[in-house]
């Protein structure tokens, strides 16, 4: 137990490197992310006999990541970094992975920018291409939670987004404070056992679309109660007294808006 309290001392989160670029855990990890959300998309696919082609999903599969990093990067931007003024003045640095000479990476993503820029990016892709909107939600609200671990487990191994300071004996040193892994909660509870409901409920549902709202549901629950043991971001803090974080707020709006429109159209499926 004592060697997992310091794994970040044995531990380097640089992968490899190809010349003078450092290739880090974090990013291999969402590249694994990126291509089992896709492999699990295709195994759906064949298995439920969805309508919809290989070709099909390999263009969507494009559509829906450039949503995801344009989303995710802008989201940060706008709710959690200190210097939103100065990217959006100068917005050709906002993909800028050099700092001061060096090669350090394309820092800060929001997963719930990430939402949005993948939302508009599918309903984009469904008009262009005449592709149903809600059965394309539905494949990715199936697909997503285990590739959601493998992100997870990227930010573990980037030792950020960490938890709260703790006593139990499987927390984590992280400068020299005991800390929570609070990404592995993450990852258990956002990836693993929202996919295992999400899979189990498909064949029960009852229009297309309710997929996704569940998995909406599910997740912003899912992560408001782990921020309970995450820390909040150190440029931004607790947004109400010392238990709520922006993260905490985002999530439950998440939860409140997918049981609302849920709510609504299956009101209005039972009138017709």
């Amino acid at each position: 137990m004592e060697y997992w309290q310091h794994i970040y001392e044995h531990f380097n989160p640089v992968a490899f490197n190809l010349g003078p670029i450092p290739v880090h855990w974090y990013g291999l990890m969402y590249v694994l992310a990126l291509l089992s959300a896709l492999l699990i998309a295709k195994w759906i696919v064949k298995k439920d006999g969805i309508n919809i082609t290989k070709q099909q999903l390999d263009d969507y599969f494009v559509y829906a990541e450039i949503g995801v990093i344009l989303g995710a990067r802008f989201g940060y931007i706008l709710f959690y970094d200190t210097h939103t003024m100065y990217y959006l003045t100068q917005p050709w640095q906002i993909f800028n992975p050099f700092m001061d000479g060096h090669f350090v990476g394309i820092r800060g993503m929001s997963f719930h920018g990430a939402i949005f820029g993948f939302l508009l990016a599918s309903l984009l892709y469904a008009r262009r291409h005449r592709v149903s909107f809600g059965m394309l939600m539905d494949l990715v609200a199936v697909s997503v939670p285990l590739g959601y671990v493998f992100g997870r487990i990227g930010n573990f191994l980037n030792q950020e987004l960490i938890g709260r300071s703790t006593d139990v004996p499987w927390g984590i040193y992280v400068y020299n404070t005991l800390c929570h892994p609070s990404q592995l909660y993450e990852a258990f509870i956002e990836g693993f056992v929202i996919f295992i409901i999400i899979y189990t409920y498909r064949a029960r549902k009852a229009f297309e679309g309710e997929l996704i709202l569940l998995y909406g549901f599910l997740y912003g629950i899912g992560r408001a109660g782990v921020e309970f043991y995450r820390a909040p971001d150190a440029q931004i803090g607790y947004i109400v007294g010392n238990w709520m974080t922006l993260g905490m707020a985002l999530s439950l709006s998440m939860a409140v808006v997918s049981a609302v429109i849920w709510i609504v159209l299956q009101k209005r499926i039972q009138k017709v």
